[in-house]
């Protein structure tokens, strides 16, 4: 029984810990939070960047050599990273999600 009780106490702090926001910086940010609107040529390049991308999805890709389809992926990659610094957002990492499920099942 204690050591149920040892084992729930470990997994609610390391829980705990998962979920507390940590800022690495002393100062605060210049710019803006990700809750504010992007700015209209912020706007533009989203647009420019999601039509490249599609340019991309829709080739024929069949008849591309190893190097022409590596350097698509790095920039479908690139692509896909700016669009990610542009919108914003919450992303769980696959760790934490593992992390998550593990307690779920211990705990249920």
């Amino acid at each position: 029984m204690k050591m149920k009780k040892i084992v729930f106490c470990v997994l609610a702090t390391l829980l705990s810990l998962t979920f507390i926001p940590i800022q690495s910086n002393a100062m605060a940010p210049d710019e803006p939070s990700a809750l504010v609107e992007p700015k209209p040529a912020e706007m533009e390049k989203v647009k420019v960047l999601e039509v490249r991308l599609n340019e991309i999805n829709s080739m024929d890709k069949s008849k591309l050599t190893s190097a022409e389809k590596k350097t698509l992926r790095k920039e479908v990659k690139s692509i896909k990273h700016s669009l990610r610094e542009v919108s914003g957002g919450v992303y769980i990492s696959v760790g934490v999600l593992i992390l998550i499920v593990i307690l779920l099942v211990v705990l249920l």
